[in-house]
């Protein structure tokens, strides 16, 4: 196996394939489906049309200070095959070995889902973002999202369990040594993704940490608070880089040019992000369920819509 192999040079129908016609593989992927699409799709529009369920505004003063930047729309909308071309990785170099790896992270990719949908469904939430439809990306964004499910953001617990999951699994394999520059460059991808998401306005600063903290109450063992508080550091960093991911990618750096924030600016969207991260841990000692924390924050934000 050539171990300097970009994940992002990964077909997605690779998985798609093997998750439909492999008889280990097929019924988590008719297991994960559905929940992605009941508790991201049919939740939200369900919430949108019938209005049964109070949505708060989650924007935060910090939010103007990064900019809008369109370009960054080819990262944020990369997030689904990110997670796909890692299992497609590793079916393809590492065969019936990872059948169960795969298999089980599928699962718990419709359980993570299931998990956020615990808040949804009690208050969804929003943001204020430019009705901006110049390309046919940002065309497809507003027209499929109706932008009520930001805290917790899924995006960021999406690439956080796929980042993660994906190193446990290569010490699983016993191959960590091995995929290092993988595991470094999905990593990366996962702070791209997540700065994405910021420049291009579809979420606050104040979904990212309601995220990560859902991440640790979902994964303790994968995401415990120091690899949270490493991430948000590291936030703002650059994409996978030049050598380990090919011109034409989603996450060349000349695909997408890298804005930079000053570094006061920076400092204080990171500070924020990990103060209100670990107000939720606090409030959660004295919770009796995980989502009490955000629900708690929610109802005392800016306000609520109808």
């Amino acid at each position: 196996m050539n171990t300097t192999k970009s994940i992002y040079k990964e077909s997605v129908f690779f998985a798609l394939k093997s998750a439909i016609f492999n008889p280990i593989l097929r019924p988590a992927f008719f297991k994960c489906a559905p929940s992605i699409i009941f508790n991201f799709f049919l939740r939200q529009y369900h919430g949108a049309f019938f209005k049964r369920i109070p949505v708060s505004s989650v924007d935060h003063p910090l939010d103007e200070k990064i900019p809008f930047v369109p370009a960054w729309v080819t990262i944020y909308l990369d997030f689904v095959f990110y997670w796909i071309r890692m299992l497609s990785f590793l079916l393809r170099n590492y065969k019936r070995r990872s059948l169960i790896p795969v298999r089980d992270f599928i699962l718990s990719m419709g359980e993570l889902y299931a998990y956020a949908a615990q808040v949804y469904s009690k208050n969804l939430s929003t943001t204020r973002r430019p009705f901006y439809i110049a390309t046919p990306r940002f065309f497809l964004i507003h027209l499929v999202d109706p932008h009520l499910m930001c805290v917790p953001s899924l995006h960021v617990m999406v690439v956080v369990l796929t980042y993660t999951r994906f190193s446990q699994i290569a010490k699983e394999l016993w191959e960590y040594e091995n995929l290092k520059e993988q595991i470094q460059e999905m990593r990366q991808g996962a702070l791209a993704i997540t700065s994405a998401i910021l420049y291009i306005k579809q979420h606050s600063v104040n979904c990212v940490p309601a995220a990560l903290y859902a991440m640790t109450c979902f994964a303790p063992d994968i995401f415990p608070v120091q690899e949270a508080e490493a991430f948000i550091a590291d936030l703002f960093s650059p994409p996978p880089s030049l050598e380990t991911c090919p011109r034409g990618c989603r996450f060349h750096p000349a695909a997408s040019p890298l804005t930079k924030l000053p570094e006061a600016d920076k400092d204080l969207v990171k500070e924020h992000i990990l103060n209100l991260y670990k107000h939720f841990l606090n409030e959660r000692k004295n919770a009796k369920t995980w989502t009490e924390p955000i629900l708690r924050f929610l109802g005392s934000v800016n306000k609520r819509l109808p």
